[in-house]
C-alpha cells in the first residue's frame, strides 16, 4: 500500500475535526491514520492524516482541504524529508514458555515493559512506522491480546517548517502564524 502523509495547520476550536472527517466521509476518502495535537501557537493544532495514495487522489485531499475556512496550511511530508513516529501499546498473553522469548524481542527493539503481570505484558512501542509493524510482525505468533496506535506524528527535516511552504493561507488565520508563513 502506497501511503501519503499530510500535515495541516488548523484553528484550534471546536469542530474543526468533524469538519476535516466530514470532508473524507463526502469524497469517500478513507483516513488510515489521523493523530492531532496542539502546536507551539495555543490557538493552531497540528493534524497528520494518513491516506492511501493508491485509493485517494492526493492532490484532490490536499485542494479540498486547502478550501475548508479552519484549514490554514497543508503540505505532504515526503518519505524521504520528513521524520515520523508512533507509539504503540502492545498486551501479550505471558505464558510460561514463552515470556522470557517475549522479552528479549522487545529488547531488541527498545520497546520497554510498561505493566507485568502472571498473566500477561504490555509493552511501549516507539518508532517510525516500519519498526513498529515489525515489532508487531515479530511478537504475533506470541498472541496479540490488546493493541493501541497512536497514529503517524511527523515533521519535515531540517531547519524549516511547515510555515516555510507555500500553501494557501485563508483570512481566518493567527496574526503571529501569518506572520511567520510570510
Amino acid at each position: 500500500m502506497s501511503t501519503h502523509t499530510l500535515s495541516a495547520l488548523v484553528e484550534n476550536k471546536p469542530g474543526v475535526l468533524a469538519h476535516v472527517a466530514g470532508l473524507f466521509s463526502r469524497r469517500s476518502f478513507n483516513i488510515s491514520s489521523l493523530a492531532v495535537g496542539p502546536t507551539a501557537d495555543e490557538e493552531v493544532s497540528r493534524m497528520t492524516i494518513v491516506v492511501d495514495g493508491a485509493s485517494t487522489p492526493v492532490e484532490q485531499v490536499i485542494r479540498q482541504l486547502d478550501k475548508l475556512v479552519r484549514v490554514i496550511k497543508v503540505v505532504e511530508l515526503a518519505d524521504d524529508d520528513a521524520v515520523e513516529r508512533e507509539l504503540a501499546l502492545i498486551k501479550l498473553a505471558a505464558r510460561p514458555g514463552e515470556r522470557e522469548e517475549i522479552l528479549q524481542i522487545a529488547a531488541v527493539f527498545g520497546a520497554p515493559i510498561v505493566d507485568l503481570d502472571p498473566e500477561s505484558i504490555v509493552l511501549e512501542a516507539t518508532g517510525s512506522p516500519r519498526r513498529v509493524e515489525a515489532l508487531l510482525e515479530n511478537l504475533a505468533p506470541y498472541g496479540i491480546r490488546e493493541l493501541a496506535r497512536t497514529g503517524r506524528v511527523g515533521l519535515n527535516r531540517g531547519p524549516g517548517a511547515i510555515t516555510d511552504h507555500t500553501a494557501t493561507d485563508h483570512a481566518t488565520t493567527t496574526p503571529e502564524l501569518l506572520a511567520q508563513a510570510s
